[in-house]
């Protein structure tokens, strides 16, 4: 059931379940404090392992960050593996910090964070696929301080599949979205392109529809009820 019927294109929106893991856990991250995260085990979450959560929760799609790697850690890439397993479609963070890594772990679509995948913007260009990852911090693209609308103009002129707008200082707080330049970053960037950090319900997911974005990456919402299990098993609202 579409709860707000003048949205005309939620229901082809895709919804996708965020699971971070580190040390072999399903871990809850809030604003990116990374050494604050904590196992999952509360909510919709019967444990942090990662293959009961998964088996629990059954989305049909998957955003993984590979946290451990991310920090520059060993690559839990057979973790992953088996958690893309149960999925129909896996994207991925593993924290890239050339072409070579992104090419890593079969079975998934590579995503590269801008965060860590190259010290200047232009050598985002020796990539030959995926997703780019525009991780934005105070409402700043990392590591380079531009803003997201400019990071998508220059994307749009890259071998991406699309870009995922990942506002890394909002993840896991429910906080809402990047109100104010939503319409702007959608104008830059004609591809595929995807919402994350801070999605709080069901209706930001009808203003990230309204405005154009393809998709959205959730679990906070999903946990504390205000986005129903059954749109995340679906991978699209209904």
């Amino acid at each position: 059931m579409i709860l707000h019927p003048n949205s005309d294109y939620v229901e082809d929106m895709e919804l996708i379940l965020a699971l971070d893991l580190a040390g072999g856990v399903v871990v809850h991250g809030k604003a990116g404090n990374r050494s604050a995260y904590r196992p999952l085990t509360w909510g919709l979450a019967p444990s942090a392992e990662p293959g009961a959560y998964l088996s629990a929760l059954s989305p049909r799609y998957l955003y993984i960050a590979d946290l451990d790697s991310i920090q520059g850690g060993r690559p839990q890439d057979g973790l992953v593996r088996r958690c893309a397993a149960m999925v129909e479609r896996c994207y991925l963070d593993r924290g890239c910090r050339s072409p070579a890594d992104s090419a890593a772990v079969d079975g998934v679509i590579p995503v590269v964070g801008t965060e860590t995948a190259a010290a200047t913007i232009e050598d985002l260009a020796a990539y030959p696929g995926g997703y780019l990852s525009i991780d934005i911090r105070n409402g700043r693209v990392l590591p380079w301080g531009i803003t997201p609308a400019e990071m998508l103009r220059f994307a749009s002129e890259l071998a991406f599949e699309g870009c995922i707008v990942l506002n890394i200082g909002a993840v896991g707080t429910e906080r809402g979205l990047l109100r104010g330049g939503l319409e702007e970053m959608r104008g830059c960037y004609p591809g595929r392109l995807l919402y994350g950090g801070g999605v709080s319900g069901v209706d930001d997911i009808h203003l990230l529809a309204d405005t154009g974005f393809d998709g959205a990456i959730v679990a906070t919402a999903v946990h504390r009820g205000t986005m129903p299990l059954e749109w995340i098993r679906r991978g699209q609202p209904c």
